[in-house]
């Protein structure tokens, strides 16, 4: 078996690449279901939030599933040319996707390193996977592994400490560039998860006039009731930018909410007042040109670098300690991940081995000793010799996996099963000689 991963994120692709990329929840669960059924014998789960999309596969080393494959399926299912995004992907096989993933479900390769919001959307991935049914068990346990050690890492560092979410950056702007935040009206479009952070985050800052306006006028309302702020439907949301000082896109669109055109108009309406707009959303919600508009100013959440490299800087011990636990992680997987292979041929070992030890007491036990008295004591001791000098062996083979490969313990294994066949065999006729 091997392990594949590729994918682009917010430190290979700009959003605008990025956002062509991304999958819905239902998007994500008809694509896995093509990849299963054009795979079979394949596992795949699909992972994409508004700053990476990547894609885990493990299937056959030989006649199985490769790079190539994954990034053909990519381009076809949204209907772009590979040259379009394929200078911005990364691959990584085996440990190096295994090491990936635990990194990205620790929040280690966020672009806030510490937000918690990303172990969520890596368990949603697999939930979807899960309906999908096109995970399997070296996936399951890769994921379950990811879910251990991102707990580990939030459990034993400080990383979550502070403001580590979009959200909380996104807010932490507005603070900046605006000076009264408190008494600023903000829009935020969406009622989803990264919406209500952003309306705790602004709780927070002491604003007293919120409005959440969503596609689904009850989940927003339902979502404004349970932070006490306002909502208001999403036809009136033209209507809310113009008194608003703040707006903040968080909403799950293909297409743009807002052109050009549209915004300009709006500040005709509000005689030009400035506006400041985050859009976090990937899709974007509003276009880039938006910002060329007097008095309008755009941030994207590629905008939120300069904060980002402050949080980095503040969390370097913290991401030492973080990625020492995903190592030790990565290690253990890895362990039970090239024992899969060698597996069925230890279990002949420790058969053949099972059969020269039995073969060499029944060998020990005949004529004169055939009803000794110490066979009760001797046959635990001999076993108890075997299984230590097995232990030792199987030692040896997982440090020439972990060195060279699987291939190569298995050769070892092969070579070791094939003199213990020849020593039992040797044993068989000595004891036909003796009869």
């Amino acid at each position: 078996m091997k392990i594949i991963a590729v994918g682009l994120n917010h430190k290979t692709a700009p959003v605008d690449v990025r956002e062509k990329l991304a999958f819905g929840g239902a998007q994500t669960i008809r694509a896995l279901r093509v990849l299963k059924d054009r795979y079979r014998q394949a596992e795949f789960v699909l992972l994409s939030t508004c700053n990476r999309v990547e894609l885990y596969c493990a299937g056959s080393r030989t006649g199985g599933v490769e790079p190539e494959d994954l990034i053909r399926f990519l381009a076809d299912f949204h209907e772009l040319p590979a040259r379009d995004f394929g200078y911005f992907l990364y691959i990584h096989q085996d440990e190096e996707s295994v090491s990936h993933l635990l990194t990205v479900a620790s929040s280690l390769d966020s672009l806030v390193v510490g937000e918690v919001q990303i172990i969520s959307q890596v368990k949603e991935a697999y939930k979807l996977a899960c309906m999908a049914k096109s995970t399997g068990k070296v996936l399951n346990r890769l994921f379950h592994c990811a879910f251990a050690t991102a707990k580990k890492v939030h459990t034993n560092t400080s990383i979550a400490s502070g403001r580590v979410s979009v959200a909380g950056f996104a807010v932490e702007l507005a603070r900046q560039l605006f000076a009264d935040i408190a008494s600023a009206k903000v829009v935020v479009i969406g009622a989803g998860e990264m919406g209500e952070l952003l309306v705790r985050h602004l709780l927070h800052e002491g604003c007293m006039k919120v409005v959440i306006v969503n596609r689904s006028y009850e989940r927003g309302v339902e979502r404004a009731q349970h932070l006490g702020v306002e909502a208001r439907k999403w036809e009136d949301l033209e209507e809310q930018l113009i008194d608003a000082h703040i707006v903040v896109g968080s909403a799950g669109a293909q297409d743009y909410l807002f052109d050009k055109g549209t915004i300009s108009h709006i500040m005709t309406r509000r005689r030009q007042a400035a506006l400041l707009v985050i859009d976090i959303a990937v899709p974007r919600n509003f276009e880039p040109a938006v910002n060329e508009i007097e008095n309008v100013y755009l941030y994207s959440v590629d905008d939120l670098s300069a904060v980002v490299e402050q949080n980095l800087r503040a969390r370097e011990a913290d991401m030492a300690q973080g990625m020492h636990i995903v190592r030790e992680s990565v290690t253990e997987f890895m362990d039970w991940f090239r024992a899969r292979d060698i597996g069925p041929l230890i279990g002949q070992m420790k058969e053949q081995f099972g059969r020269i030890m039995r073969d060499e007491i029944e060998r020990f036990f005949v004529g004169a000793r055939q009803d000794a008295s110490c066979r009760d004591v001797m046959e635990p001791m001999v076993k108890r010799i075997v299984n230590k000098l097995l232990h030792c062996v199987i030692s040896n083979v997982n440090a020439v996996a972990r060195e060279h490969g699987p291939a190569e313990a298995a050769k070892l294994i092969d070579s070791i099963v094939r003199q213990a066949e020849e020593i039992a065999a040797g044993s068989d006729n000595g004891r036909k000689g003796q009869s």
